[in-house]
């Protein structure tokens, strides 16, 4: 299996780097956020402070944006979560696409297992979203640099377990919701009927989470529900190690285990959902 694995992955790969329009696409979606969105919606707590003392600074970015030293940074992690999971929704829709022009059927009647088959398109769509989130961080870095800009200020010094902590918290989200998508491409057959079903999933769990809402503003039971969300649990990973642990109840440790718990679940219902959808013609 490993041998058709690997030449159908290189096969999406090459069917990715064949379609420049769609990468720089890819490419603008992150950058207009950073510009537009991030600039624009800069909310600033201690406006509302007349004369401040630094313990009112202080409580109030704790209270807001959990340590970050103003909202562009806080908002430039979240960011992160937004992009890999708005940009997984295409996994499954390209899926769509080839069953219409009768290629996933071909691919399916080759001799390549069905592992394979699904396998070689999680990773390649996996692949983007991770490298989207660290281009959404490279950016945010160098409009620090920039005038005129806001941009995202590391207020810790962060160590190698750190940079491992983000690293892993980005791929678990990435693979958790390509697999979801993915499936999703394979199970239905419509793309009117695909995109409902992914923006019914997408917008509630984007929007229950605390990716870019200031989590001071989160009426109580949203801040309840925001702290079993997949994508908080990765962007919390990101915003300790950036701007450190003293206002979060537990370590990056235990966000990454109930993100590796959600991705296990979620993974091992979608394969199990998969192997039925393929079975007949293997």
């Amino acid at each position: 299996m490993l041998t058709e694995l690997v030449a159908l992955t290189r096969r999406e790969f090459l069917k990715l780097a064949r379609n420049p329009q769609a990468i720089f696409t890819s490419l603008l979606f992150p950058l207009v956020y950073l510009l537009l969105f991030g600039n624009g919606f800069n909310l600033n707590p201690l406006a509302e402070l007349q004369n401040p003392t630094q313990a009112q600074i202080s409580a109030a970015l704790d209270f807001y944006f959990r340590g970050a030293p103003n909202y562009y940074s806080y908002f430039s992690a979240g960011m992160v979560g937004f992009v890999v999971v708005t940009s997984t929704l295409f996994i499954g829709a390209n899926v769509i696409f080839d069953k219409l022009f009768g290629i996933f059927k071909r691919t399916r009647g080759t001799p390549a297992p069905s592992a394979a088959v699904f396998g070689s398109r999680l990773i390649a769509g996996a692949a983007q979203p991770i490298a989207l989130a660290f281009l959404v961080l490279g950016l945010a870095l160098l409009f620090a640099h920039i005038p005129g800009l806001n941009g995202l200020h590391v207020t810790q010094s962060i160590t190698p377990l750190g940079a491992g902590e983000v690293l892993a918290a980005i791929v678990l989200l990435a693979l958790m919701f390509a697999t979801l998508f993915l499936t999703f491409g394979i199970l239905l057959d419509v793309p009117q009927t695909y995109f409902a079903a992914v923006n019914l999933l997408n917008l509630p769990v984007l929007l229950t989470s605390d990716a870019l809402y200031p989590w001071g503003t989160m009426p109580g039971w949203l801040q309840t529900i925001s702290q079993y969300n997949p994508i908080s649990l990765c962007v919390n990973v990101l915003r300790e190690t950036f701007f450190g642990s003293a206002v979060y109840p537990y370590p990056p440790a235990i966000y990454l285990g109930g993100l590796l718990a959600w991705a296990a679940v979620l993974i091992g219902i979608a394969l199990l959902l998969v192997r039925r959808a393929l079975r007949p013609l293997e």
